[in-house]
C-alpha cells in the first residue's frame, strides 16, 4: 500500500492463530463491531455508509484532524505506546545506555518549549547569513549541496539508489524537486480553490521572512523571488501522473552525456561537493526540470537565488524552532492545505520526530514489548496462502497467454517477504545527539542519513534493508527488490484480530496482503521482472489486453465527483485502485480456500461472505474535510476512503452475490463494464 495506515489489538494473541481447516471456528468472534454500521442505509446505494456510517457518526472530526478514521485510531494508539517507551527514557537519562540517551535527549529537546521560544531564529541564523554572503553564482551549487546534506531540498534532488535496470547495483541519480507545494498544479491551475491556496502560500512565505527578521517590504520582495523560482521549476516539472511512468523517468547516461545534456551546471563541482568519487554514469529521472534550474541559475540575479535558498532553510526548520514559526507553518500546511484547525499536541510532534530520526532504535523497543518473534511465523504462513490464491487468479485469466502467465507466476514465486521487523538493525553509533539545540540535532541526523546513503554509491543493493521502521503503521511493495513488507504495527486490529474468524481476517489483513502482492502486477509493478529489473516480460498482445482493461478503471474513477465540480483522477490512482481490486479478489479466493471444507456459519446477522466485505470496508471508515479532499485529489495516488469502498466493490462479483445487489441498485455496474484484472 505504498502508503497505508493501520493499528491496535494484542499482537501476542497473533502467535496462536490457526488459519487452516480444522480450527474451531465456533469459538471465534466475527470481529465485526456492529456499532460501526448504519443498517438504515442500503448496501447497493451507499455501501460506505452502510458499513461505516456508525463509526463516522460516533467519531466526528476534532479540530486536530483533517481526516479521522480507522487508520487514525490505530495511529493514535500506536503513538501512545511509543510515547510510553520514549518518556521513560527521557525521564531517566542518567541511568540509560547510549541508545536510551539518544532517544531521551532528542525527545526532551523537542518538548522544551521554553528553550525553543527563547532561541527563536537563532539556531538557523548562521546558515541564513552564510547564504546571504554568497558573492557569485558559482557558489550556488556548492551551497545547494550543503543544504541537501542537512536535509534541506532545493532546485532538484540527487541520491544513490537502485538502478532500475540493474537492480543488484546502486547508482547515482538526479530527479526533479524544488517546489515546496509538491505538485505543479498548485502553481499553474487557475481555478478559484487553487488560486486561493497560491495566495495563502505567498502570505506564508512573507510571514516566514518577517519572523526571520526581515522588514515587511524586504519579506515581500523575497517572497516574489521565491515564487518566480518555484513557478519556473513547476512549469518544467512532470505532473504526478507523468511521474508514474517508470520508463519515461529512466534516462541513464554517462557522466559526459550528462554534461552535454544539461548545460549550465558544473557537474564536476556538484559531485565533488557531495564527496563522491568519480561518477561514470547517472540516471536522470526528469531532464527538463533540471535543465530549467540550470537556466534559472544562468539567467536570474544571484539575489533571487539567495531568497529562494533562505526560504527553504526557514521552511524546513520551522517545525523545530520557536512556537511562532511552528504556528506559521501549521497555519498554511495544516489549516489552508488540509483544513485542520489546531496543531497536534507537542508530544505527538516530538514522538514523530524521534520516530523519524531514530526509527529502528525505537523499533527495537517497540517489537520487544508489542510484537513477539513467534508472530512472524503466522504472518508468513498467511502470506503463503495469499500467494497461492494469486497464483490461481493468474492461471485463471483468459486474456493472458501461457507464456506471460508462466513469467508472472515465476515473479510471484520470487517475492521477498518481510514481516514484523528486520533481522539486522541499523547502527546509529556514529549519530551524535547532543543537548545543544533541537534544530542542530535534526541537521546532524540528516547529515548522518546522507552519509549513509552516499556510502552505497557503486555498491551492491542491500536487499535485506527495510524502508520502514517496525512501528510504522503502513506496508509497501518495492519493485526493484520484488519485495512485500508488513511492519509490526500494521498487524493489529482492525486489520487483524486473533479472536476473529477467517471471514474477518481475510477481509481485513488478507486484502492488505493481496493489495501489496498485486502492486507487483499493477501498471507500474508489471514493468519489473522477478529480479527487480525494469524489463518487458509481457507478450505484446497481453500487454495490450492489460492496458485495455486498466483503462476501464481509469475511466470509472475519472467520473467520480468527489466534491461539486471536482472529479477523481483515475490515471493518478490507477496503481492503488488495481491493488485494491486485486487484493479483494485474491484474498476472497484465499478465504474460500481456507474454509472450503468447513464453511463459516452466519453470525451477528450476516453471512460469512458479507462479513468479509464488511471487514474490508471498515478499514476505510472515517470523516474528511473538503480541504483535505482537494489536496489529496491533486497529488495522492490513493483514491479517497469512500471510493476505495463504493468505487472498488462494484467491480467484485462476489460482493454482488453476498449482498444481493441488483441492476436497480445505484452502485450496480453491468458485468461487461466491470474491471477484470487479476
Amino acid at each position: 500500500m505504498k502508503t497505508k495506515n493501520y493499528i491496535a489489538s494484542a499482537a501476542l494473541a497473533f502467535a496462536t492463530l490457526t488459519s487452516c481447516v480444522g480450527q474451531q471456528e465456533a469459538k471465534l468472534s466475527t470481529g465485526i463491531n456492529l456499532a460501526n454500521l448504519d443498517t438504515t442505509a442500503v448496501p447497493g446505494q451507499d455501501f460506505f455508509q452502510y458499513a461505516c456510517g456508525g463509526f463516522n457518526a460516533n467519531h466526528p472530526l476534532t479540530a486536530e484532524y483533517s481526516r479521522f478514521g480507522a487508520f487514525e485510531m490505530l495511529i493514535e494508539e500506536n503513538q501512545k505506546q511509543i510515547r510510553g517507551l520514549i518518556e521513560g527514557l527521557a525521564a531517566n537519562q542518567d541511568n540509560q545506555s547510549e541508545i536510551g540517551k539518544k532517544i531521551g535527549t532528542l525527545y526532551s529537546l523537542a518538548m522544551d518549549s521554553v528553550k525553543l521560544n527563547k532561541e527563536g531564529i537563532a539556531p538557523v541564523k548562521p546558515l541564513l547569513d552564510k547564504i546571504a554572503a554568497l558573492a557569485n553564482k558559482d557558489q550556488i551549487i556548492p551551497m545547494k549541496v550543503e543544504l541537501a546534506t542537512i536535509g534541506i531540498g532545493t532546485y532538484f534532488g540527487s541520491y544513490v539508489y537502485t538502478d532500475a535496470k540493474n537492480s543488484d547495483m546502486n547508482i547515482f541519480q538526479l530527479g526533479q524537486g524544488g517546489i515546496n507545494l509538491g505538485e505543479k498544479a498548485y502553481y499553474l491551475d487557475t481555478d478559484e480553490a487553487t488560486v486561493a491556496v497560491r495566495e495563502a502560500y505567498k502570505k506564508y512565505i512573507t510571514r516566514l521572512f518577517v519572523l526571520a527578521g526581515n522588514s515587511e517590504a524586504e519579506a515581500t520582495r523575497k517572497m516574489n523571488d521565491v515564487m518566480e523560482v518555484e513557478t519556473a521549476i513547476a512549469k518544467a516539472s512532470l505532473s504526478a501522473v507523468e511521474l508514474r511512468n517508470p520508463e519515461a523517468n529512466y534516462n541513464k547516461m554517462s557522466f559526459d552525456e550528462l554534461e552535454k545534456t544539461i548545460k549550465g551546471i558544473d557537474w564536476n563541482v556538484y559531485v565533488k561537493s557531495m564527496g563522491l568519487p568519480e561518477v561514470k554514469e547517472v540516471n536522470v529521472g526528469q531532464i527538463k526540470p533540471i535543465q530549467a534550474v540550470a537556466d534559472l541559475i544562468q539567467n536570474l540575479p544571484l539575489s533571487k537565488h539567495i531568497s529562494y535558498m533562505q526560504y527553504n532553510v526557514i521552511d524546513a526548520a520551522g517545525s523545530y524552532l520557536s512556537d511562532d514559526f511552528v504556528e506559521a507553518k501549521f497555519d498554511f500546511y495544516g489549516k489552508v492545505l488540509s483544513g485542520r484547525q489546531v496543531n497536534q499536541p507537542r508530544w505527538k510532534r516530538a514522538v514523530g520526530t524521534v520516530n523519524g530520526v531514530l526509527g529502528e532504535l525505537v523499533g527495537q523497543m517497540y517489537v520487544e514489548k508489542y510484537f513477539p518473534a513467534a508472530a512472524k511465523e503466522r504472518m508468513v504462513a498467511l502470506v503463503k496462502n495469499l500467494q497461492t490464491a494469486l497464483g490461481e487468479r493468474i492461471q485463471a485469466q483468459e486474456w493472458m497467454s501461457d507464456v506471460t502467465k508462466a513469467k508472472a507466476l515465476d515473479k510471484l514465486a520470487n517475492f521477498r517477504v518481510k514481516v514484523g521487523y528486520p533481522d539486522k538493525w541499523k547502527d546509529y553509533s556514529d549519530l551524535k545527539i547532543e543537548n545543544d539545540s533541537y534544530w542542530a540535532n535534526i541537521c546532524r541526523a540528516s547529515e548522518w542519513a546522507t552519509k549513509d546513503m552516499l556510502s552505497r554509491f557503486g555498491k551492491p543493493v542491500d536487499k535485506d534493508e527495510w524502508l520502514m521502521s517496525p512501528q510504522t503503521v503502513n506496508a509497501y511493495y518495492n519493485p526493484t527488490t520484488n519485495e512485500i513488507c508488513f511492519p509490526a504495527a500494521i498487524l493489529q486490529y482492525p486489520f487483524f484480530d486473533m479472536t476473529a474468524d477467517d471471514a474477518f481476517n481475510y477481509g481485513a489483513i488478507g486484502v492488505v496482503i493481496g493489495h501489496e502482492m498485486t502492486h507487483g502486477f499493477d501498471d507500474q509493478g508489471r514493468r519489473f521482472d522477478k529480479n527487480g529489473n525494469m524489463a518487458d516480460w509481457w507478450a505484446p498482445e497481453d500487454a495490450k489486453g492489460f492496458t485495455e482493461r486498466t483503462q476501464v478503471m481509469v475511466d470509472f474513477f475519472n467520473k467520480i465527483e468527489v466534491l461539486p465540480g471536482l472529479f477523481g483522477n483515475g490515471q493518478l490512482t490507477l496503481g492503488e485502485n488495481i491493488a485494491d481490486h486485486g487484493g479483494l479478489n485474491v484474498s476472497f479466493t484465499a478465504y474460500k480456500n481456507a474454509t472450503k471444507n468447513a464453511p463459516l456459519a452466519p453470525a451477528d446477522g450476516f453471512t460469512a461472505d458479507q462479513r468479509f466485505f464488511l471487514a474490508y470496508a471498515a478499514l476505510w471508515a472515517g470523516n474528511i474535510r473538503d480541504e483535505e479532499i482537494r489536496s489529496r485529489t491533486k497529488s495522492d495516488p490513493h483514491s479517497l476512503g469512500r471510493w476505495r469502498v463504493n468505487g472498488a466493490l462494484p467491480h467484485i462479483a462476489a460482493w454482488y452475490e453476498a449482498f444481493g445487489i441488483t441492476p436497480e441498485s445505484p452502485l450496480y455496474v453491468a458485468p461487461e463494464n466491470r474491471v477484470n484484472i487479476w
